[in-house]
């Protein structure tokens, strides 16, 4: 496919697509020859220049800044899919500042306790714990009980006494938390509140401090932990991450058995499972 080429044809499409009554437009003596806004009035909602939006619908090579594209996206009341799909085209990578889940969204909370017996929780990039259910809560900790600053796996991992002692292969888990939150760094550079919790990671755990000089890069979408729980034993879980589209920020997290003496385990955990709260 000839990007710039369908860059320009969609942008054409989708301004011809608007009804320019939806918009506070200043009126204007000419009739509307052709269905949709003009180029300048694209123009004028997206900051640019009309030659600039001529030269982008006739597919003359222009490669618009992310800004740009952000502002047509706005201009042409882009859904959410569309929007992706300009970028795509653009060759850009959209900013995320805007989007950025600090709540659950109420259908992927009701998900996360329709998972049961399954443990399963969600999380945003940043490692916050936004939603999980009461096997979660009885297989890892009662985060109910902790203030919300302090729902975030890779802190609890770090700091809190009970997670510290939680996995058995607890290095590995914090080296591949690290590289997770790097990458997640670099995807979000406009996150002020993820830069600030990596800062108080490397300020006060030397571990945490080494590992991000290390500059290891690595996001799991699945993978496999023992945990060594002080009820039911040591168990070993695999898991499963999965993004949904509708909210690309937002993680969920699966855990299953790994075999059959740990699903016996998680059995006997699952009979009284605590009360899941978002």
């Amino acid at each position: 496919m000839d990007t710039t080429q369908e860059l320009a044809a969609f942008l054409r499409a989708r301004r011809e697509r608007l009804d320019p009554d939806d918009f506070d437009l200043p009126s204007r003596r000419q009739a509307r020859r052709t269905p949709g806004l003009r180029r300048e009035e694209v123009a004028e909602l997206a900051g640019v220049s009309t030659d600039y939006v001529v030269r982008l619908e006739q597919g003359r090579g222009l490669r618009p800044s992310a800004d740009v594209v952000e502002a047509l996206a706005r201009a042409l009341r882009l859904a959410s899919g569309e929007r992706a799909y300009l970028f795509n085209l653009a060759r850009q990578r959209p900013r995320n500042a805007d989007k950025l889940a600090t709540t659950a969204a109420p259908s992927l909370a009701r998900l996360v306790a329709d998972l049961s017996p399954l443990p399963a929780m969600l999380m945003n990039h940043r490692y916050d714990i936004l939603a999980w259910n009461g096997e979660m809560a009885g297989l890892l900790l009662d985060f109910d009980t902790l203030p919300p600053s302090q729902r975030n796996s890779m802190w609890l991992c770090l700091m809190h006494p009970k997670v510290r002692e939680l996995y058995v292969d607890r290095e590995r888990v914090v080296r591949e938390g690290v590289a997770h939150l790097r990458a997640a760094w670099a995807a979000y550079p406009e996150d002020q509140a993820l830069t600030d919790l990596i800062a108080e990671f490397i300020a006060h755990d030397e571990e945490f401090a080494r590992l991000w000089a290390e500059r290891d890069i690595k996001v799991n979408g699945r993978g496999h932990k023992v945990l060594r729980h002080p009820d039911i034993g040591v168990i070993a879980v695999d898991f499963e991450v999965l993004m949904p589209l509708q909210d690309p920020d937002q993680r969920l997290v699966i855990y299953r058995a790994a075999d059959d003496d740990s699903q016996s385990a998680l059995d006997r955990l699952c009979a009284h499972p605590r009360d899941r709260k978002p």
